[in-house]
Formats: structure tokens, C-alpha cells, sequence
């Protein structure tokens, strides 16, 4: 065993018989004995001049020096001269010698002899024997014994005695270990110093959780890379890590107030070298945006031995560009047993082509324990479509619990034709928090026209996150009637990215308001309203009916330039409406031979409208056959409307041409 007490409370002075000394003579006698040594440190001729002193006044029966030079010989390892010193002291009341007494038998396996000196220089008032008696009991079992002495240590001050004191109430799940905790803390204790910050942290995930939401940070960035374990999602495709433990960036005050504090005993115990929490300092300092700092703190760690630092180190490297020094950093953890940085290495392999030495890397996570070495070796088989072992590694995974391996061998067996196979791993991974798996299910219960069910998942994937299932609720509730319900999900799918719906929420609003009007003459142009920002939103990602949609809008405002533009856009994108609708404006220019050529694209493509007008057009040029042509096409197209003129005027080119 360690001695009980580091090398600052070894050398407790005090006496367990008070004798009749003056008070300053006292003083000097117990700042002696506790080693205090002068700024700078001592010499080995200093250390060998105060051996040499205390060694003449201990000859000469001083008990003070018989104390230092016990525990002197003591710390050097020659106990059996120790030995001799201490017990002579401890037989004139020293209670600092009857402490390392215990300490020197506790070493040589004599612990209840030790426990009795133990105790004779706690009662006496010795806060390091109190914290050494008390760690004894604890030893052996006797948790009240533990308690009771302990804690008699930790009031009178004592670092140690607060942080093992701390460590036992934690070990109940008693709330009161934090107060000792933090005791031990504020005296400079590195180890209560991190898991002060550790118990601070939780508190602010907890507030986290209950009001807002927590993003995963230590060595991950949360939520934009999740998958479902490990450091972060490295930045090549398809191939996946998922994040990992560690603090995060709080939306809550009270949480934010948690974790500021929390970095800050961080910070003490990092400058102490505790090289986990120069790990967790890091992640907190990236999270807040100092990625200098950061670094510097991940450095630290890394350099300690820390795998998870270097593997951080190696993502902060790579998201500023530097992928070679970052794939050095991930080396070295994934030489360590980090699983997260054989991911990494993985990924960053696959990405450049480099199949099989992902796949070594892959193998290498796994073997280190990493769930997401398996699904990721599923990924890479699936892009090299060796489904067969792609299914057995996902299978592997899923059984170890990885949610979106379950997922991704839900889609392949339905890939597979086996819907039925596919419903239970879909499930599985709906149920442990995949978003995709539960719109997944959604999509199957649709194709079986269970409506209900599917509805079901898409409002669940939805509420996390899902922009194509909101949408899908969406149109739902549109189908159903519910407009509110309808806009609030268009809503959100829209400001996720949907471009199908930002058209509808464009057409919910548009179908609310009046028809656009041309201004008069001299007036300005009317603001765009919310309806057309939507509409343009979704005709900039190519959306063919929003830009037919919005060029109606500019023709409505009188703007043909930006009609044609986006008539053009749709037409060329083969939109047969925006053939026919620019067509229009083309032969209202005077450019009949342009519009015709639109209208014969709009016509083969199905559009009535189009017939019909290339049919008036070929009547008036005296082109009787070609129109007859066109009135045909354009009676099959129809609508109705266009069915009975075209009819019409087939009828009448017919007698024409018979005359």
C-alpha cells in the first residue's frame, strides 16, 4: 500500500501528550518536522546537512528531530532505521511519528498494529491518521468505522481525507459527496478536481435533457454526425462513426452555468497533469468555438497517453484541412486501442479509394471493441455491392445493438424482395431511436396501404428531425383536411430542405390570398410575398412546377423577363407547362416560329392546350393537313374545353379541304 498521505501530510507534526512548550517554539518545531522546504527546492548537500542535524538532536533525545528523522528514513525506504526513530518518538508523544509509524507497518503487512497507531494519533487530533484509519476500515468492510473517520479527517481540513470521504458517500449515492468533493477541490486535489468537473457535467446534461437538448461533444460533434457510437462522423460519404460520450453544448442557462463552472475545475486539474480532464477541457473549449485552446488541451492529453485525445486531436486536424498530420494523431490512438480512431482511419482510407486498407482499419475498430467497425465494414461491401457479406456484417452489428445496422439490413433485405424479413430489424431500429428506421416504416406500412400505421412513423420521424417524413405528414393532413396541422409540418420540412415541401407550403399559402394583379402604370413593383419566396425556393433546386408557378406570379406583376426565365428553366427541364406557357410569351413578342417550336414540345408531351394552338397556328398559314393534325391531337388530349374547339375546328378545315 501507498503511503496514507501524500508527501505534504506525511510529516504532520503535533504531539498526542501536549507538552508545556512555548507557543512560538511550537510553531518552529512543527514547520520543521512537515518538511516545509525554502522556494526553489532543496539540495542533496541541504538534504544531507538536515539529516545530519536531526540525526545529533535525536542522539541528544529530541523528540521533534527523532519524528523528522523517522519519516525522512521513512520516505528514503530504509524502514527498519525508521522503524527505531519512530518508535521512540511515538513512546514521547508524537502523534506525527505515531501516523508514520502506521504508515511503515502498514507497508509491512502488520495492518492492525498499524490501525492501532492509526487511531492513537487520530484521537489525538492527526487528520492524515484519521484519513489513513478511516481508508483502513474501509478496506476491510467497515464502512461506518470508514465513515466516522474520514470524516473527522476531512473537518479538520484535510484534502484527502475530503476526497476519500467524497469517494465513499459517491459510492452510496449519497448527495452530500459533491460538499467533500469540492473541498478536496478547492484545496488543490487534482482527482476531486476532475470528478468534481465529471459530477457538474452531469448535472448540466441533466438540465439539458429536461430543458432543451445536449450535443454530444468529446472527441464527436454531435448531432449534424450522428450515427450511433464512437468519436464523430468522418467526413467521406456514406462511411460512418458516430459520436461518442462527453460533455456538451447546452441550450439551458442553468446548463450552460454547469458546464462553465465544470471547464474550470477541468482546467485545474489539467494543470495539475490529470490528462483526462485536459480530454474533457478540450471537448468543452471545441464546443464553445476556441479550437486553438482546444487543441493545445488535446495536445496535452495526447501526449500524456490519452488515445481519446489524440483521436480528437486528429478530427479538430482534418476539419482545419490538415488530413495527413490528423491520419498521424489517429494512428497513434488506433495503435492504443481507440476504435473510434481505427473508424477514422478507415474512412479516411475509403474515401481515397483505398478499399482494403479501410477494411484492415474496420477490422481493427471491431477488434477493439467499436460496433461501428462492423456496420462500417457493411457500408463499404454495399458500395462495392457484396451484399452477401455486406448482410453478414450488419447483421453483426445489429446484434451488437447499432441501431442504423439494423436499419441498413432492414433495406437490404427489402431490397431483396423480403418485406417480411425486413419489418422486425426496422423495428428494432426505430424502437432504439433510429429516425430513419421509423420513416423507414412508414414507407412499408404505405406500400401495404395502411395509412394509419404509417402515419404512426412518419409523425415519429418527424418529431425528431425527419424532413421527409414531416412532409409526409404534411400531405396527410392536407389529405384529412387539417390546413393548421398541415402548414406547421410543410413548415418544418421546408426549413429542413424539402423541395417538394416548399412547393406545397407555397401552394397552402397561395391558395389564400388574391390573384396577383399588373401594377399601373408608374406604380411599384409589389413586394414578393411569402408564398412566392416559397415557390422560388423550391424552383431554385429545380422544382418544374415552382418555376412554372413562379413565372405566372412575375407575369402576373408584369415582369416577362423573369417569366421567361423561369419558363424557360421548367420547359428545358421538360416541363410540358412551361413549353406551352413560354410559348405564349414568345408569340406575344412576335416570335411565332420560337413559340411554335415550344408548343410541339409541350403537344408531345401530352399538352393539350399546345395542340390546339399549333393546329390554329398551321389553320393560319394555310398549313390545312398539319392542322387537321393537331386539332387530332388535341381532341385526344383534350380537356374538355379544348376537346370541343379543337373538334371544331377540325370539322371546318375538313370542309375546306373538301371544297
Amino acid at each position: 500500500m501507498d503511503f496514507m498521505g501524500d508527501r505534504a501530510t506525511l510529516l504532520e507534526t503535533g504531539r498526542f501528550v501536549q507538552r508545556q512548550v512555548e507557543s512560538s517554539a511550537e510553531t518552529d518545531n512543527s514547520a520543521g518536522a512537515a518538511g516545509v522546504t525554502p522556494a526553489g527546492g532543496p539540495t542533496e548537500s541541504a538534504d544531507a546537512e538536515t539529516e545530519a542535524r536531526h540525526r545529533r538532536a535525536a542522539e541528544g533525545g529530541d523528540v521533534a528531530s527523532m519524528s523528522v528523522l523517522g519519516a525522512l528514513l521513512l520516505r528514503r525506504g530504509d524502514l527498519d532505521a525508521a522503524e527505531n526513530y519512530l518508535r521512540a518518538a511515538t513512546a514521547e508523544g508524537d502523534r506525527a511519528a505515531a501516523n508514520n509509524l502506521g504508515v511503515l507497518l502498514h507497508q509491512r503487512g502488520y495492518t492492525e498494529e498499524a490501525s492501532g497507531w492509526w487511531r492513537v494519533a487520530a484521537v489525538a487530533g492527526s487528520a492524515a491518521a484519521a484519513h489513513a484509519l478511516g481508508r483502513h476500515y474501509r478496506e476491510q468492510g467497515d464502512e461506518p468505522a470508514a465513515e466516522y473517520w474520514l470524516r473527522q479527517s476531512a473537518e479538520q481540513g484535510h484534502a484527502l481525507g475530503a476526497y476519500a470521504l467524497a469517494d465513499l458517500l459517491e459510492h452510496r449515492s449519497d448527495v452530500g459527496s459533491e460538499r467533500w468533493l469540492r473541498a478536496a477541490a478547492e484545496q488543490g486535489h487534482r482527482e476531486a478536481s476532475y470528478r468534481l468537473a465529471r459530477a457538474l457535467e452531469r448535472q448540466a446534461r441533466q438540465a439539458a435533457r429536461t430543458g432543451s437538448s445536449v450535443r454530444a461533444l468529446i472527441t464527436g460533434r454531435g448531432e449534424r454526425d450522428r450515427t450511433d457510437s464512437g468519436v464523430r462522423k468522418a467526413a467521406v460519404g456514406a462511411v460512418g462513426i458516430g459520436p461518442g460520450t462527453g460533455p456538451g453544448v447546452l441550450d439551458t442557462d442553468a446548463g450552460q452555468s454547469l458546464l462553465t463552472e465544470a471547464a474550470q475545475w477541468y482546467r485545474q486539474a489539467a494543470t495539475r497533469g490529470h490528462r483526462r480532464a485536459a480530454l474533457h477541457l478540450g471537448a468543452i473549449l471545441e464546443g464553445r468555438g476556441e479550437l486553438k485552446e482546444a487543441g493545445r488541451w488535446y495536445l496535452t492529453a495526447a501526449q500524456d497517453g490519452e488515445a481519446r485525445a489524440a483521436c480528437a486531436l486528429g478530427f479538430l486536424l482534418r476539419d482545419a484541412g490538415d488530413e495527413e498530420s490528423a491520419a498521424v494523431w489517429w494512428l497513434r490512438a488506433a495503435q492504443e486501442g481507440d476504435g473510434n480512431a481505427a473508424n477514422a482511419l478507415g474512412a479516411l482510407h475509403a474515401a481515397r479509394g483505398e478499399q482494403q486498407t479501410a477494411e484492415r482499419w474496420y477490422r481493427a475498430a471491431m477488434d477493439a471493441g467499436d460496433v461501428n467497425g462492423a456496420y462500417n465494414l457493411g457500408l463499404l461491401c454495399t458500395a462495392q455491392d457484396r451484399t452477401t457479406q455486406a448482410e453478414q456484417w450488419y447483421r453483426r452489428a445489429a446484434y451488437a445493438g447499432h441501431r442504423e445496422a439494423a436499419n441498413a439490413l432492414a433495406v437490404l433485405l427489402l431490397q431483396a424482395g423480403d418485406p417480411t424479413g425486413a419489418e422486425p430489424w426496422f423495428s428494432k431500429a426505430a424502437e432504439a431511436g433510429s429516425v430513419d428506421a421509423a420513416f423507414n416504416l412508414g414507407i412499408l406500412y404505405a406500400g401495404r396501404d395502411d395509412d394509419r400505421a404509417a402515419l404512426v412513423w412518419y409523425e415519429r420521424a418527424a418529431a425528431a428531425g425527419h424532413t421527409e417524413a414531416a412532409l409526409q405528414v404534411g400531405i396527410a393532413c392536407l389529405r384529412d383536411g387539417d390546413e393548421q396541422a398541415a402548414e406547421r409540418h410543410l413548415r418544418c420540412a421546408a426549413g429542413g430542405g424539402s423541395t417538394e415541401a416548399a412547393f406545397r407550403l407555397a401552394t397552402l399559402l397561395d391558395a389564400r390570398q388574391p390573384p396577383p394583379r399588373a401594377p399601373a402604370l408608374g406604380e411599384a413593383q409589389p413586394e414578393k410575398t411569402e408564398c412566392e419566396q416559397w415557390y422560388e425556393r423550391a424552383a431554385e433546386h429545380g422544382h418544374r412546377r415552382a418555376q412554372v408557378r413562379v413565372g405566372m406570379l412575375a407575369a402576373g406583376r408584369g415582369d416577362m423577363t423573369d417569366a421567361a426565365r423561369w419558363y424557360r428553366e421548367a420547359a428545358e427541364a421538360g416541363s410540358r407547362n412551361g413549353a406551352f406557357n413560354l410559348g405564349l410569351l414568345l408569340a406575344r413578342e412576335g416570335s411565332e416560329r420560337e413559340a411554335a417550336l415550344w408548343w410541339s414540345r409541350a403537344a408531345q408531351a401530352g399538352h393539350g392546350r399546345a395542340a390546339l394552338r399549333l393546329a390554329l397556328l398551321a389553320a393560319r398559314r394555310g398549313e390545312l393537313a398539319e392542322g387537321q393534325h393537331w386539332c387530332a391531337r388535341a381532341v385526344e388530349l383534350g380537356p374538355s374545353e379544348v376537346t370541343e374547339r379543337a373538334a371544331r375546328l377540325r370539322e371546318a378545315l375538313h370542309q375546306e379541304l373538301t371544297a
